[in-house]
């Protein structure tokens, strides 16, 4: 009998003992997880886990054994906790809730907490596991900027898409009724011929000249806006070339010299080399000259120069244009090649424009790999210089030794210089 009653007994001491050891693991578990733990009964405060006391920002957990919950919520988290627990015994709300906790030191972070039924010592409380929801928080809130930018983004394309669209078609539709203007043109030349009286013919040829300027005033626009609308979309392409740049600009400038002497305006050209093969586009590099050069024509007055120069620093090649015109004032250099900017937007102005001009220029440059910029003296003139880099294609690519064969240079000559007045 006495040896049953030692059994037992050495029995339930080998079983406290393995209690508590597993309270032991149990308790070491508790304290080794990320998440906040507190049980409370009633609102008193039974236990609290080290990674509670440092979400709430406080030292030592056990200081507030049998101290209230609500002691250390503010005023409105501690309302949303009172009725959360009433409504809990009720059964009448979902046990996890968001809410804000202002830490001891100040600092106001987001947390969950998901409260469920547990009895601890005997005592039927509350087991409340808190978790600091901050960067998950800062993460969706980062995830809805991205998603809200990439939307915003999406609309600013297919916006961008529409716009070009409407451009790329709005210039097409110009171009037709333009065509049938310079039919009528070439009719009215054609009619000219018939008149006797020396007096009409030279009034008709004369409004024959105004409507054919401005026909291709209308004509430059319209492929500038065609162009622009083309590289804003990066359609626009340009066809490299190994050609001699120096007899590209030189052609160019032989080929305007006539039509700017005839302004009273002096045009020179000058180069310290006679041939430099590049890979370029010379019906591009013609368009970027001649743009130039209208540019200089327009702000110089009767017996200034116009001067373009070449000049060879062996791995680049740069071209100048320079001009004794009214020069920019200091103000204006910054925005000189900003799409739609004027330097002269009076309506006194001997020359029209629309800004897109030296935009394009930049454009067609930098799709040359090359580098523009402006240099003026507000009163003494202006110097638009232009360095391209010198590359070559392979060898198969041919040699151009006079690229603007292929288009007809006094068309484009009146298209590029339709902007200056008689």
């Amino acid at each position: 009998m006495l040896i049953g009653i030692g059994m037992v007994i050495c029995y339930y001491e080998i079983t406290q003992i393995r209690l508590a050891k597993v309270e032991e693991r149990n308790r070491l578990l508790v304290e080794a997880l990320p998440d906040g733990i507190c049980i409370h009964v009633k609102g008193e405060i039974l236990y609290m886990n080290s990674a509670l006391a440092d979400i709430m920002g406080i030292d030592n957990p056990n200081d507030f054994i049998g101290k209230r919950v609500t002691e250390y919520l503010d005023e409105d988290l501690n309302k949303i906790v009172k009725k959360h627990l009433v409504d809990m015994k009720k059964g009448e709300t979902p046990r996890i809730f968001e809410e804000k906790l202002t830490r001891r030191d100040g600092k106001e972070i987001d947390i969950e907490v998901c409260d469920t039924f547990y009895e601890y010592d005997g005592k039927f409380g509350i087991l409340s596991i808190i978790r600091d929801i901050s960067e998950r928080k800062r993460a969706e809130q980062l995830q809805r900027r991205v998603e809200e930018e990439e939307r915003q983004l999406k609309e600013a394309k297919e916006y961008e898409r529409l716009r070009n669209e409407f451009f790329a078609n709005l210039s097409h539709e110009f171009k037709t009724p333009l065509n049938l203007i310079f039919s009528t043109v070439q009719v009215l030349n054609i009619k000219l011929k018939n008149i006797v009286d020396q007096q009409e013919k030279e009034k008709v040829n004369q409004y024959i000249k105004i409507l054919k300027q401005n026909a291709h005033r209308l004509l430059r626009l319209i492929n500038n806006l065609i162009d622009i609308t083309k590289i804003d979309s990066n359609y626009f392409s340009i066809d490299l070339q190994n050609c001699n740049i120096v007899s590209v600009v030189e052609d160019i400038t032989l080929s305007v010299a006539e039509y700017i002497e005839n302004k009273d305006v002096e045009i020179i050209f000058d180069t310290d080399i006679e041939e430099k093969i590049i890979s370029c586009d010379p019906d591009k590099i013609e368009r970027i000259i001649l743009n130039l050069i209208s540019n200089s024509l327009k702000f110089t007055e009767a017996g200034g120069t116009i001067k373009i120069d070449i000049h060879d620093k062996e791995e680049t090649i740069v071209i100048s244009v320079k001009d004794t015109g009214i020069g920019i004032p200091k103000n204006k250099l910054n925005v000189i090649f900003n799409r739609f900017a004027q330097v002269d937007k009076s309506t006194t102005r001997n020359h029209e424009g629309s800004g897109i001009g030296l935009s394009l220029a930049k454009s067609l440059v930098e799709m040359h790999e090359g580098i523009i910029e402006v240099k003026s003296e507000y009163g003494k003139g202006t110097e638009f210089i232009i360095e391209l880099p010198v590359k070559l294609l392979n060898e198969k690519s041919k040699v151009e030794k006079n690229n603007n064969i292929k288009q007809d240079k006094v068309e484009r000559i009146h298209i590029e210089f339709s902007d200056i007045y008689e």
